[in-house]
């Protein structure tokens, strides 16, 4: 059975590209463009992972997101990568985390990084 990889990100470029990365590493992906979609389907799911850029249009950011999964309990094995093009702001963020990434994001870095944090072999 297949892990399960919410992106979350409003570029459709780079979501593409995120969604084949996590793919790649035998993950099921679901791409959301916007914070308010993104924390609805939070309601209804538990990803293994996500990876969450932190400037999304319109009312939720990415912050409000980060915030919405650390406190909820359902998702507390959730891993959250974030990607910020912002240096400040990924220090900021850091310790909620499990991991930042500046962009432009180097796509064999992601790739990697997913993978350290969730082996195949982990049991979900």
């Amino acid at each position: 059975m297949a892990r399960f990889a919410l992106i979350v990100e409003d570029d459709r470029d780079v979501a593409a590209l995120y969604r084949h990365v996590v793919e790649s590493l035998g993950f099921e992906a679901e791409v959301l463009r916007s914070g308010e979609a993104a924390s609805a389907r939070l309601e209804m799911i538990v990803p293994a992972v996500v990876v969450l850029d932190m400037h999304l249009p319109v009312h939720i950011s990415g912050s409000d997101l980060l915030h919405q999964i650390r406190t909820d309990k359902r998702l507390t094995r959730t891993r959250v990568i974030v990607v910020t093009g912002h240096a400040e702001l990924a220090e900021t963020i850091r310790d909620e985390a499990d991991a930042v990434l500046i962009k432009p994001v180097d796509i064999s870095q992601l790739s990697d990084l997913i993978a350290h944090l969730l082996p195949r072999d982990r049991a979900d």
